[in-house]
């Protein structure tokens, strides 16, 4: 049975506060000892959206920053560029970005180095020769890097239902072709009774796949390649994931996805998970809606199907919050996250599993 490690929020005084819990949960987790003196660590997030309010502060991936470099290790702090258009889809408006959300000195005391390059080509291909991929395409400064550090927010996602561990570290070290390929079996489509044909979604289509046409966005779907995005944007809501090829499909890529970036790293990647700010998108979202349920606690292990599968619980066992995109209360127990968006989200959990890369069984620890 896997070790999960949790620190509530609460605080009686200084030595309380979130930072300090964060120490002590890096080091009860034996995250110290996921590298080596003079390893090159990178330490994975998320820079958040522009317009997004509630993507992981900085102030918190800053102390896991600290933490690797008084342990010897020399941190620089990365996720790779987007599929779809926005503020991360090139590494120049990535690290903008990122710098305007305080990831940046003297907040953070490491680089930011985008780990896929410029424009999302630097990518290595690891061979999985697994059930959806041959291989896995990754950014290149995520497989050159000795450790990871996944510093991670868990918070609800359209198509995986949550995003959390493993999520962060396979789709978001997928380069852009790693990212097309996850994507792959998700095709949007417009209700037209909904569409007010603001055309907000052909603006930000990368690939230029929708038209306004009579006032109603229309999908080539030949051109589309599944990223997302104007469902992400669309402001009417009528843009929606449409029938999928196979819904399970994308849960499964990221698991191989994770499982590649995994070879040769053993025992060298360490998880740190936010519950907090449970919102239904993720934070590639330009905005942020209201959470689902009261901020929990942050929780650290060395495994990252446990870590996944208790944040899922803990989301779970709360009662949640009135007025948000869950229209009815619901209790303990309740599966919020399926409420939320009606799929089986605990595929990538079970898939994980199946291929070695943790355990759903956990012990959760309070420290």
């Amino acid at each position: 049975m896997s070790e999960v490690y949790f620190a509530n929020l609460r605080a009686r005084g200084v030595k309380d506060n979130v930072i300090n819990k964060i120490a002590r949960l890096y080091r009860k987790a034996g995250l110290d000892q996921t590298f080596s003196k003079g390893d090159l660590v990178a330490v994975k997030t998320h820079f958040g959206e522009e317009g997004n309010t509630t993507y992981l502060r900085p102030q918190f991936v800053a102390k896991v920053v600290d933490l690797v470099a008084t342990g010897g290790g020399k941190p620089f702090v990365t996720d790779s560029n987007t599929l779809y258009t926005g503020m991360r889809a090139n590494a120049v408006d990535h690290t903008y970005i990122a710098a305007k959300h305080g990831f940046c000195y003297p907040v953070i005391n490491a680089p930011v180095i985008i780990a896929d390059g410029l424009r999302g080509l630097d990518q290595i291909d690891i061979p999985v020769n697994l059930k959806r991929c041959k291989s896995v395409k990754v950014g290149s400064a995520a497989v050159q890097a000795d450790s990871i550090m996944v510093v991670s927010h868990f918070k609800g996602h359209m198509v995986t239902g949550f995003g959390g561990a493993l999520k962060n570290l396979g789709m978001g070290f997928g380069s852009r072709a790693g990212k097309l390929e996850m994507h792959h079996e998700v095709h949007p489509e417009v209700n037209q009774e909904k569409c007010i044909g603001c055309g907000i979604c052909a603006k930000n289509c990368p690939q230029q796949a929708i038209k306004v046409v009579k006032k109603k966005a229309v999908i080539d779907k030949k051109k589309c390649i599944g990223c997302g995005e104007c469902y992400i944007v669309c402001k009417s809501g009528a843009v929606n994931p449409g029938e999928w090829t196979d819904p399970t499909a994308i849960q499964e890529k990221i698991v191989e996805y994770c499982y590649g970036l995994m070879k040769g790293k053993a025992n060298r990647i360490g998880y740190m998970t936010f519950v907090m700010d449970f919102t239904p998108l993720c934070d590639c979202a330009g905005w942020s809606d209201s959470p689902i349920v009261p901020d929990i606690g942050v929780v650290a292990s060395r495994d990252i199907v446990a870590i996944d599968q208790a944040c899922a619980d803990l989301v779970n066992a709360q009662t949640s919050i009135a007025n948000t995109m869950i229209k009815k209360t619901m209790g303990p127990g309740e599966d919020k996250i399926r409420a939320m968006h009606d799929f089986d989200w605990t595929v990538q959990l079970e898939y994980a599993e199946k291929l070695g890369l943790g355990s759903r069984e956990y012990k959760l620890i309070k420290v």
